[in-house]
């Protein structure tokens, strides 16, 4: 006899059919999300890398070689992009005074950009800041996108990215979740400034 005629509730219960089907998990806390899990989906990414963090500088504190897999990833031909706040503009000193912490917005942003300009500009890899008419919105909600994968992290209140939750999704479908969180991302890109001629200076 089929199990879903025996046990039709478990099978339900097991399965997702609503609208968080694309929601692989979900942490309190982006730094309870295991380093392992970036690990992963940078590792298993095969077209397409999008760090769209404000500042992104903890990849390169807390993934294990995590420039030089990108400098893998970017030789085997996949597109890695990185959006940042400006480090000058008003909304990061805005932020700064939200969140008064001696690892200031703007330091954790150059942060990466030190380490963008170690890397040099490989065919591959691009770099932009958010146009000062869409920071309050990067500020406030960071996605990071792997092929089908995406990890989203909405910044609550006065709390720094590690302290506020994590959404892991992954593509099922047109117009789910996914979707809705990459649109917003490529929308901010489409409008974002290169930084190329500041890596590795005073930006």
């Amino acid at each position: 006899m089929d199990e879903e005629m025996i046990w039709p509730q478990v099978v339900k219960d097991r399965i997702k059919t609503g609208t968080d089907r694309e929601i692989t998990r979900s942490y309190p806390y982006r730094s309870a999300a295991p380093s392992s899990l970036w690990s992963e989906l940078v590792d298993g990414a095969t077209q397409e890398i999008y760090f769209a963090g404000y500042t992104n500088y903890f990849l390169f504190t807390s993934v294990p070689a995590f420039s030089e897999t990108l400098r893998r990833k970017v030789a085997s031909g996949v597109r890695v992009r990185f959006l940042t706040g400006d480090p000058e503009g008003e909304v990061t000193r805005q932020r700064e005074a939200i969140e008064d912490t001696s690892l200031t917005v703007s330091t954790r942003i150059r942060i990466t950009l030190e380490h963008l300009g170690r890397l040099g500009s490989p065919e591959g890899l691009e770099a932009r800041f958010s146009a000062p008419s869409d920071a309050v919105n990067h500020v406030s909600l960071s996605v990071f996108r792997f092929d089908d994968d995406a990890l989203v992290t909405p910044h609550l209140a006065r709390l720094v990215g590690h302290d506020s939750p994590l959404l892991h999704l992954h593509r099922q479908g047109s117009g789910g979740m996914f979707d809705r969180f990459r649109d917003h991302a490529e929308e901010l890109w489409s409008r974002a400034v290169p930084v190329t001629p500041r890596l590795g200076g005073a930006a």
